[in-house]
């Protein structure tokens, strides 16, 4: 039965609709930048074509073929200094450090998600036009319920006045319906007479 009530709680948990309506309202958000973005580089474009031009392509030569005497220079030095006793430490030790930065991830990930999904909630919500249940919850501070009448005797009244017995009700799969009380007539005075 646990396997029943696991598969239930997956396929009737929203949270992965909430999550990609918030992608897609965040989506959104950011293309809502794009013609800005568009208008920026429209503007800096001429002046970063006219500096790549003007630049002096034995200049670039240089400062590339600086940089790769660097790195070959940086790797001789690294494969030099290796230990083979201590490689095999080394490699464990990063293994062990790569277990915990994926856990680290993976936990930033469901965070990650949880928020996003908890703004795709708030986004479906003002899509619809739904007020918040935080609204909600104010309101019925502020507005106490009338006191309603509790307990089997209450049950049992307001299943015999709709015409149900209780068991009727559960099997029936319906709520008693409410009695209406009839409108009170104004009375009216007895004519003179005269």
């Amino acid at each position: 039965m646990a396997i029943a009530d696991d598969l239930k709680k997956t396929l009737t948990d929203p949270t992965p609709l909430y999550f990609a309506a918030g992608t897609a309202d965040l989506a959104v958000q950011q293309a809502k930048k794009v013609p800005g973005l568009i208008e920026q580089l429209r503007a800096e474009a001429p002046a970063r074509i006219e500096a790549v031009r003007n630049t002096d392509a034995k200049i670039v030569q240089d400062k590339a073929r600086e940089a790769q005497e660097a790195v070959a220079a940086k790797v001789a030095e690294v494969f030099g200094a290796i230990d083979p006793k201590k490689l095999g430490e080394t490699a464990q030790d990063l293994a062990l450090r790569g277990v915990g930065v994926a856990a680290e991830y993976a936990v930033r990930a469901k965070e990650t998600y949880d928020k996003v999904a908890e703004h795709g909630e708030q986004a479906v919500r003002a899509w619809r036009g739904e007020v918040s249940e935080e609204i909600v919850d104010i309101a019925a501070a502020v507005e106490p319920d009338v006191p309603a009448q509790s307990g089997p005797e209450a049950s049992s009244a307001s299943s015999s006045s709709a015409g149900f017995s209780a068991d009727e009700e559960k099997t029936a799969g319906k709520k008693p319906a409410a009695r209406k009380t009839p409108a009170k007539k104004p009375a009216t005075a007895p004519a003179d007479e005269s």
